[in-house]
C-alpha cells in the first residue's frame, strides 16, 4: 500500500463517513429539514450506513481505518506499520473537515433558517450553556448530557474499545488489504450497537477526527450566533478513543494474537 493509496482512500473515505453521519445530525437538528426531530434512532443508524458507505470505498485503497484510534489500534497490534500512524492520521483529520465542510454546503438553507431563528430568541442564542456549547454544535462535534470528564472520558474509552475489539477480532489485517464486504457490514453493526447502547452520555465520538476536524470546522464557518465550539471539552473525544483503541489492541495481543 502506497503512501498515496493511504493519503486518497483516509481522505475520501474520512469525507464520506463525516458528510453523512454530520448529515443526519444537520437533519434531524437544523429548522426547515424535513427529518427534524426524528430522534436518536435516525442518528444512529445514520452512522452506521455512513461507516458502511465510507468503508465499503475505501477499503481496497486504503484499508479503511477512517478513524485515528482503529489506525493506533492496528498499530499496536502489528497490522499497521508505526510510520504510517502520523500519514494516516492526518489524511483523516483532512477528510473529517472536507466532510463537514460539506455538511454546511448540503444544509446551507437550513443553517440560515435555524440561525436566524436563533437571532430572535436571545436566550437561546446567548444563555448560560453557551459558554460551554454552542446551539448548533451538535451537528459537527460531540457533548456531554452530563458534563463530568472523568465520567465522559470513562464513557468513550468503553465505546471504542467495545468498537476495536469487534474490528480486531473480525479479521482486519495486517496485509494492508483491510475489511472483506462482509467485515464491512459487521463493523458498521457495531457502530449503531455503541450507538445505541453506549452513546446516550457523550454522542459516542469513538473517533479522534470525527470530532476534532468538524469541532475546528465549527469553529471556522462563518455562521453568526453559532455558540462556541467548547474547545474544554474538545480533549475528551480525542484522549478517550485513543486510551479504548490501545486497551483493545493490548487485549488482542494477549488473548487473541
Amino acid at each position: 500500500m502506497s503512501n498515496t493509496d493511504i493519503i486518497i482512500g483516509e481522505v475520501v473515505g474520512t469525507a464520506l463517513l463525516i458528510l453523512l453521519g454530520g448529515g443526519v445530525c444537520a437533519a434531524v437538528t437544523l429548522k426547515k429539514s424535513k427529518a427534524q426531530n426524528a430522534g436518536w434512532l435516525a442518528i444512529t443508524f445514520g452512522w452506521g450506513f455512513a461507516v458502511l458507505t465510507a468503508a465499503y470505498v475505501s477499503a481496497g485503497v486504503s484499508g479503511a481505518h477512517l478513524n485515528p484510534a482503529v489506525t493506533i489500534g492496528l498499530a499496536v497490534t502489528g497490522g499497521t506499520e508505526w510510520n504510517q500512524v502520523p500519514l494516516y492520521i492526518g489524511s483523516q483529520m483532512v477528510g473529517a473537515m472536507i466532510g463537514a465542510f460539506l455538511v454546511w454546503v448540503a444544509y446551507y438553507g437550513q443553517f440560515q433558517a435555524h440561525m436566524a431563528d436563533l437571532a430572535g430568541q436571545p436566550e437561546a442564542a446567548e444563555g448560560p450553556d453557551d459558554a460551554k456549547a454552542g446551539p448548533v454544535l451538535g451537528v459537527f462535534s460531540t457533548g456531554p448530557e452530563v458534563r463530568n470528564a472523568a465520567m465522559n472520558l470513562a464513557t468513550e474509552v468503553i465505546g471504542t474499545f467495545v468498537l476495536l475489539i469487534a474490528i480486531l477480532t473480525q479479521g482486519l489485517n495486517g496485509a494492508g488489504e483491510g475489511l472483506g464486504t462482509l467485515g464491512v457490514l459487521i463493523t458498521a453493526l457495531v457502530v449503531v450497537s455503541v450507538g445505541l447502547s453506549l452513546g446516550g452520555p457523550t454522542g459516542y465520538a469513538i473517533n479522534p477526527a470525527r470530532d476534532l476536524g468538524p469541532r475546528i470546522v465549527h469553529a471556522l464557518l462563518p455562521l453568526k450566533h453559532k455558540g462556541r465550539s467548547d474547545w474544554g471539552y474538545a480533549w475528551v473525544p480525542v484522549v478517550g478513543p485513543v486510551v479504548g483503541a490501545v486497551l483493545a489492541g493490548l487485549l488482542y495481543n494477549v488473548a487473541f494474537a
